[in-house]
């Protein structure tokens, strides 16, 4: 049998890693660190969500991805955030909102096929030249020399324009999208009636704006939207409100957190690691800036974890795992993982196996967009090498309060050339 830790449950379990306070002040990384090398699968009893498992190193969370039958992402059983209780456990302002990635197969399979193609190879390439021109465009009106916002000017612009096109939204009304993303992927904002209260309005403001989008596009559907992908699709074209919402809420914070926290991290964690920005800075190969790409997605890991649930009692190396257990898929450790990555919480651009990262997640819930991300990654390092910028941060950066969204709200930064 592997060693289990045992700690007194109190209000401060150091290894209780979901705590919010260890995200929002970059301090997770000793916690999870001791996790990997004692106690890799840990049952947590006491924690702001009730008892949970935490799994913190590479193999065992791909074993568990490879078994979506034993392990369930399902709405019903509390989806994909170690915040949620399922349908069993509902309270006041609480509404199920079933998405695609919260589903097990047959309907995840049926759902996640149709918005697919919208994210394929071909899709990807034909937005190739306007994510470099609107990404060019952006990089040119930021100021050298003068203090600013990197998320505020860089990476909400960038990924709220691309949510907008990928919906064919209202582009005056864009940045509504932005907001209904930090409102729904906000997990701490279960605790109170109040909170929850105030969650579920957000959300119903974003299906009605959805709503009006959706009924103009079934009387005129466009080539390429998401929108007019959904209504074309038997999978998706009779959904309930609730599950409208649900895959909105998915399409949303997915398109936006992830990507928005990776440019972050491309500017915090370059400037982390000075001789690693040389390297970039000295070559500009394209293959170059790709590798980097995912060695910043790896090292920052925008979505910290996802949440399983187990369906059955079942064996986990050695741990008994009972039916309706929570458990707690901590990509953002296995992405350090020393066995897999050494020397993992350093940014290494050129790392040679930077692209097996778990920062999309792995198996039949890989990010549908992970394509799409990729490229706005990509060409954001290409447009800043082609204009040699550098960034320096000024200051620690506002975090993220949670332990879901593993990202940035502020980040003074200044350019200069070089």
């Amino acid at each position: 049998m592997a060693t289990q830790i045992r700690v007194e449950a109190d209000a401060a379990n150091p290894l209780d890693v979901s705590r919010a306070e260890l995200w929002r002040e970059d301090r997770w990384q000793e916690p999870m660190r001791r996790l990997r090398a004692e106690s890799p699968i840990h049952y947590c009893e006491d924690s702001k969500f009730g008892p949970y498992w935490s799994v913190t190193t590479y193999k065992p969370i791909q074993h568990i991805e490879a078994l979506p039958k034993i392990f369930s992402s399902s709405w019903e059983y509390g989806g994909i955030t170690v915040a949620g209780d399922g349908v069993d456990h509902l309270q006041e302002g609480d509404v199920p909102m079933p998405m695609f990635i919260a589903m097990d197969p047959p309907q995840h399979t049926a759902q996640r096929r149709t918005v697919a193609p919208a994210f394929g190879p071909s899709e990807t390439d034909r937005m190739r030249a306007d994510t470099q021109a609107r990404t060019a465009a952006l990089i040119d009106t930021l100021p050298v020399g003068t203090p600013f916002d990197w998320v505020e000017k860089v990476s909400i612009e960038l990924t709220t324009d691309m949510l907008a096109i990928l919906f064919d939204f209202p582009w005056e009304d864009r940045h509504n999208l932005t907001r209904w993303s930090d409102a729904l992927g906000d997990i701490e904002s279960f605790s109170t009636v109040e909170e929850r209260h105030a969650r579920l309005a957000t959300a119903f403001e974003m299906g009605a704006a959805f709503k009006q989008l959706w009924d103009r596009k079934a009387q005129n559907p466009g080539p390429h939207d998401l929108i007019s992908i959904m209504l074309q699709s038997d999978a998706m074209k009779h959904m309930s409100e609730n599950e409208f919402m649900g895959n909105l809420i998915l399409l949303i914070v997915g398109g936006n957190d992830t990507t928005r926290n990776s440019m972050s991290a491309y500017a915090y964690g370059l400037h982390s690691f000075p001789e690693e920005r040389a390297k970039l800075e000295a070559n500009h190969d394209p293959d170059l800036a790709v590798n980097a790409m995912h060695e910043i997605l790896r090292w920052q890991t925008p979505l910290a974890h996802m949440r399983r649930t187990a369906t059955e009692d079942t064996e986990l190396f050695g741990h008994q795992i009972k039916k309706r257990d929570k458990i707690a898929l901590w990509y953002a450790s296995a992405n350090r993982d020393e066995s897999v990555f050494p020397d993992g919480d350093r940014i290494i651009v050129d790392r040679e196996n930077a692209r097996r990262h778990l920062a999309f997640g792995y198996g039949i819930h890989r990010c549908v967009g992970a394509r799409v991300a990729e490229l706005q990654l990509t060409t954001l390092i290409s447009e800043m090498q082609k204009r040699r910028l550098r960034v320096n941060v000024l200051a620690e950066p506002e975090r993220v309060n949670a332990s879901f969204v593993h990202g940035y709200r502020h980040m003074q930064v200044e350019l200069e050339r070089y």
